[in-house]
């Protein structure tokens, strides 16, 4: 293969894999995204790959993808922070590519690709700042069979799934010898036959304790014409009429779930504030849990709080992984000689709870918004009772990009991997209803005011993924660093020699 091809097949397996994620949700796509990944760093015809160039191959495979998968970024910030996000993310793949390349030259180096494909995603996903897992292939996987192998392992097995299938079809493609291809071969059929056959334990009737009839309040926001201050207190006045709606509708509901940031006006602080959310709660006369800003001791609180007709305020979640350079602002002095935007970022500080919260009896686990790529997110809330989830979020700001389509197969991954109906209400859309299978069943249009009612099953299973979901990921990405070290160090060693 020439440099052109492979520049070419590096920026293709990258388009691949984007296409793989919502709202396009080719999953397939993403399968074969990985499987030309491979081929760009394998030899092909005896054309070897230097180490140098398959970094370069799988830093183009990564900033393709990722310069089409995050725009939204962009929409409120301009393109130079998009842009360089995508480039900071995009060296991570370097270490994919050195190591891969080095990997490729195996035999059955197809096997060994997605561990380290796996460890790289580890490390992208969780430092610095807590890392940046938004990108990872799992979430592209959520309209396939292999999503269903997350109730297992979570996202880390089912990004190790599709490389494994990616890079065994690379190896059925590339095989020298009839035996090599169909023993290739079969790490495909495997893969795709166990996230078929995990599908059927996906979902599990038997650990349903009760039913609760929840109801998701989209209020929307107005677009323009308003200054700050007061398009906060229409945000909250969209929520507080549709609640109304709601209440006059006649729907016999039992918990009402509003968006991050339904509230932005602290209604514990203004008295106008604390009227209107008072007057939504007493109309529907159910708890209603609330996304509000709250200040303590500690600082400003990006906060989901209950609010009882009976008992008024209850539990509440503060936001324990908040979203740097949005939410806070690490080295803001240095970045502030970047971009003027940096001062526009918050100073919010992280939360230390459950993520649990009872509304009328039942334990609810919150993500709030960017917490939902966390693994330990929902899983803690899990271990604390949740019997139900919900991700609450607020992407008005994002505008009509793929953000929330994204974000939403998210959610739905997780309730496959947890076994929990998740409740994803979001102030300008998309809300939506996902069962514990991952399906939706109603969903909203972006910018419009609207409300979704159903019934939804309360759930006390611990998944396998629940409780060694962690530990799964740290088995793959320990053999992923071994693998990449026992197929490096022979290179390196030779190359000392060379130059002695």
């Amino acid at each position: 293969m020439t440099l052109l091809l492979r520049l070419l097949g590096a920026a293709a397996s990258g388009l691949l894999v984007f296409a793989s994620h919502e709202p396009l949700g080719w999953w397939i796509a993403g399968i074969a995204g990985m499987a030309l990944l491979y081929i760009t760093l394998s030899p092909v015809r005896g054309q070897g790959v230097s180490l140098r160039a398959g970094a370069g191959y799988a830093f183009v495979y990564a900033l393709t993808q990722y310069l089409l998968l995050l725009p939204w970024i962009g929409e409120f910030v301009g393109n130079l922070p998009y842009v360089a996000l995508s480039i900071v993310l995009a060296v991570y793949a370097l270490l994919t590519g050195v190591a891969g390349t080095a990997l490729a030259r195996w035999r059955y180096g197809f096997l060994a690709f997605p561990f380290l494909l796996t460890a790289v995603e580890f490390v992208r996903s969780s430092w610095p700042f807590g890392g940046f897992a938004w990108v990872r292939v799992a979430w592209g996987q959520i309209n396939g069979p292999l999503a269903d192998l997350a109730h297992l392992g979570g996202p880390a097995l089912v990004t190790f799934a599709t490389a494994l299938a990616g890079a065994a079809l690379a190896a059925v493609i590339l095989g020298s010898g009839r035996a090599l291809r169909i023993q290739a071969a079969v790490p495909v059929v495997l893969v795709l036959v166990t996230g078929l056959l995990a599908g059927l334990t996906v979902n599990s009737p038997e650990h349903t304790t009760g039913t609760v009839n929840v109801a998701a309040i989209q209020g929307n926001v107005p677009r323009m014409g308003l200054d700050f201050n007061a398009q906060r207190r229409a945000v909250l006045a969209n929520h507080v009429r549709e609640t109304e709606k709601l209440a006059e509708s006649g729907e016999d509901v039992d918990l009402v779930f509003w968006p991050e940031n339904s509230s932005d006006v602290n209604p514990f602080t203004d008295a106008r504030a604390g009227q209107l959310v008072n007057r939504a709660v007493e109309a529907v006369d159910v708890p209603v849990l609330v996304g509000t800003i709250t200040t303590d001791e500690v600082g400003d609180r990006n906060t989901m709080v209950v609010i009882d007709p009976e008992t008024g305020t209850g539990d509440h979640h503060h936001k324990k992984y908040l979203q740097p350079f949005g939410e806070y602002m690490p080295f803001r002095d240095f970045f502030r000689l970047f971009s003027p935007y940096v001062d526009a970022a918050g100073d919010f500080k992280p939360g230390d709870g459950t993520g649990v919260v009872d509304m009328a009896g039942v334990t609810v686990g919150i993500a709030t918004c960017y917490e939902v790529i966390f693994d330990n997110a929902a899983r803690d809330a899990v271990h604390h009772g949740a019997q139900l989830l919900t991700t609450p979020t607020n992407n008005a700001t994002f505008g009509f990009t793929d953000m929330t389509y994204q974000q939403l197969a998210m959610s739905r991954l997780r309730a496959i991997e947890l076994d929990r109906a998740v409740v994803v209400p979001a102030t300008s859309g998309v809300s939506a209803i996902v069962h514990p299978d991952g399906s939706v069943s109603q969903s909203t249009g972006i910018f419009t005011a609207d409300t979704l009612v159903e019934e939804l099953p309360l759930r006390d299973s611990i998944t396998f993924a629940a409780r060694f979901g962690s530990a799964v990921q740290l088995i793959l990405v320990m053999i992923g660093v071994i693998c990449a070290i026992a197929a490096l160090w022979p290179i390196v060693r030779s190359t000392r020699r060379e130059r002695r």
